[in-house]
């Protein structure tokens, strides 16, 4: 296993990773929309001069089988940075093996380096088994917003 950081070459496999986040947040009732990002707009909105996003990426055996989006946020009251966790997936065969554990964890280091307050998310109502999952690693929800729950996994500084 690896875990690395996206470069533009991993665009149109990043577009196939968010298509299937897409289809399977769908199946979870959290998304009811359509993908209207292409390759171009990922390369320059990732890659670009001024990043808006970054991703890890996780292979085996050299197929990328996952990925964490995720961006950096600042609180002017608080004046401290975060991280909005976007997307996390691992495909299908490769769940409940660990590997989100290890994508997180990975994302939790990049956040301690950077001196992140903490991560936030939020999951389907519907994914009861990703809240226990996100529980497990530490974090807590931080608020609802009718069922959906917003999670946040605070750093150690």
């Amino acid at each position: 296993m690896i875990l690395r950081t996206a470069t533009k070459k991993d665009a149109s496999k990043l577009l196939e990773l968010i298509e299937q986040k897409a289809e399977f947040d769908r199946s979870m009732k959290g998304f009811s929309g359509e993908i209207s990002t292409t390759v171009e707009k990922i390369e320059r909105t990732l890659f670009g001069d001024h990043p808006f996003a970054h991703a890890l990426m996780l292979e085996l055996d050299g197929d990328v089988q996952g990925f964490a989006l995720f961006h950096y946020r600042y609180s002017s009251f608080s004046g401290e940075p975060s991280i909005w966790l976007d997307d996390l997936l691992v495909v299908g065969e490769q769940r409940s093996k660990g590997y989100g554990r290890e994508l997180m964890h990975a994302l939790k280091s990049r956040a301690e380096t950077s001196w992140v307050s903490h991560i936030s998310w939020t999951a389907s109502p519907h994914n009861t088994k990703a809240h226990t999952f996100y529980k497990r690693l530490g974090a807590e929800i931080e608020r609802m917003d009718g069922q959906r729950p917003y999670f946040r996994w605070a750093m150690q500084r």
